[in-house]
């Protein structure tokens, strides 16, 4: 049976009466090191990724033997070097900590010269540690972004789990473009004859839907969650070239049940978060978005509004007739237009009925109209996908997104075509052949739909992180594929 000689210090902040008054190991990298000049003990605050908080360890050196390993710290640097310290573990006379460790022994395992190491003790700006994405896990910013998307990880899987969801890994290697949008990263690999290696042109796949529809037609509701690709020359702060998707398929529901089941979702991470991550929410709350707790307290307070893409539209259109917003005119001087448009909201695009919502308006509408989450529905059927459901009235499908403040568009979802003669039409006219595709359709078809939720996007929104190329351990995008 495995048992850790040292202990994580998030164990010990977590059960301190366990370990108070005893004998403990912890091991860790320095995050900060002082010493007394008048006595030369050493106050060292050690971090080993498990906590927010650092523990403060004490070093009384009492031989030269002791005082040698202190000075080879110092002859290098102290930040990252790595250390085990064995103590006792007792309660701290000084204000602002609980706890520390009275060090006895101490063991050092790697050192650092601070002349070379780039993490250094000065604030660093994300976009700066984005050139050592090898190393910038080490910074509190980036190992509490990735405790939180540990955190969602084990939330996705808990919460479909619970609603009896079956895992399914759907294949990141196929033949054809979900979206058919043809923004996928092709396979050129041949085989010794120069042949196609798979014998057909081959790419990585944009979504694992259209596989999990398949599994859902047999198992009932599954979910996927993995890595997809887009090749899409996009320098956007929402977007990448590879991302983590969660897509669940469920099978004998309608459109309320699938904007049901998202918002349960969506607010079941958050909540997750809020109590298992309260030390790091609080940490992005102070340091990069103030209104950050407030705005998810929010968020999983109350109902997301539900409203329709046309009412969406005629909001906008009436706030722009009413002198609340204005459309950009490109055509008029720079300021005379900024004359013109003093006091109201700007947008970059025009919207009209019909047209594909971008990030601007749906910022606004959950940040300036709504002030909070909402699920938009009935989407014209000219800009979703093929596969989408149409509505009796010829001119809308029921598709769904869910847009949250700060970040836009979160989720996407719709009721899928059920039926084969109106799946192959829609096929047939867009030059879409996908055989197995409609087979679903043709053998015991039932009503199914589902949603992709950009897993990025989401840590985004519960970290208050601005870019998307830092809550990702490695990003990549146009020009950015490093190590």
């Amino acid at each position: 049976m495995f048992t850790r000689k040292r202990i994580l210090i998030k164990k010990i902040f977590e059960n301190t009466s366990q370990y108070l008054d005893k004998s403990i190991t912890v091991c860790g990298w320095i995050e900060n090191f002082r010493v007394q000049k008048n006595n030369g003990i050493a106050f060292i605050s050690l971090t080993d990724g498990s906590y927010l908080t650092s523990l403060q360890v004490i070093l009384d050196p009492k031989t030269d033997e002791e005082r040698e390993k202190l000075d080879s710290i110092y002859e290098d640097g102290t930040k990252g070097v790595s250390l085990e310290v064995t103590g006792i573990l007792v309660s701290s006379p000084a204000e602002g900590q609980p706890i520390e460790l009275k060090g006895e022994t101490l063991k050092i395992f790697g050192k650092v010269d601070a002349s070379e190491y780039p993490i250094t003790k000065k604030k660093l700006t994300l976009e700066h540690l984005r050139k050592f994405p090898h190393l910038r896990i080490r910074t509190k910013t980036l190992s509490a972004i990735s405790r939180i998307r540990n955190t969602c990880s084990t939330a996705t899987h808990s919460f479909f789990q619970l609603h009896n969801f079956k895992y399914v890994h759907t294949p990141v290697l196929t033949s054809n473009d979900c979206e058919g949008a043809g923004e996928t990263f092709n396979i050129s690999n041949t085989l010794s004859d120069g042949e196609p290696f798979f014998g057909k042109p081959t790419n990585l796949t944009v979504s694992g839907q259209l596989h999990g529809e398949t599994y859902a037609t047999s198992l009932g509701d599954i979910y996927t969650f993995g890595p997809t690709f887009r090749a899409e020359n996009s320098n956007t702060p929402r977007h990448l070239a590879e991302f983590w998707m969660i897509e669940p398929e469920m099978c004998f529901i309608d459109l309320k049940d699938l904007m049901d089941i998202t918002e349960d979702y969506v607010k079941f991470c958050i909540n997750t978060c809020l109590v298992q991550c309260k030390l790091e929410i609080e940490f992005f709350n102070k340091n990069y978005q103030p209104e950050l707790l407030a705005s998810l307290q929010n968020i999983v307070s109350k109902p997301f509004q539900r409203i329709s893409y046309t009412e969406v539209i005629e909001t906008i259109e009436k706030h722009i007739a009413e002198g609340k917003a204005i459309v950009r005119e490109k055509e008029i001087e720079h300021k005379k237009f900024k004359k013109k448009a003093k006091g109201k909201h700007i947008f970059e695009e025009p919207v009209f009925w019909g047209c594909d919502l971008g990030s601007e308006h749906e910022k606004y509408m959950t940040d300036k109209v709504v002030e909070g989450p909402i699920i938009v529905y009935n989407y014209p059927k000219e800009i979703k996908s093929f596969y989408m459901k149409e509505n009796p009235d010829g001119k809308t499908v029921q598709a769904m997104d869910v847009l949250v403040p700060f970040i836009g568009e979160l989720v996407g979802g719709s009721m899928r075509i059920d039926d084969y003669e109106e799946l192959k039409t829609k096929m047939e006219g867009k030059g879409i052949d996908i055989p197995w595709y409609l087979d679903i359709r043709k053998y015991g078809s039932v009503p199914h739909g589902g949603f992709g939720l950009g897993f990025e996007r989401l840590i985004m929104m519960i970290t208050g992180i601005y870019n998307i190329k830092d809550v990702i351990p490695f990003a990549r995008y146009p020009k950015h594929c490093d190590n």
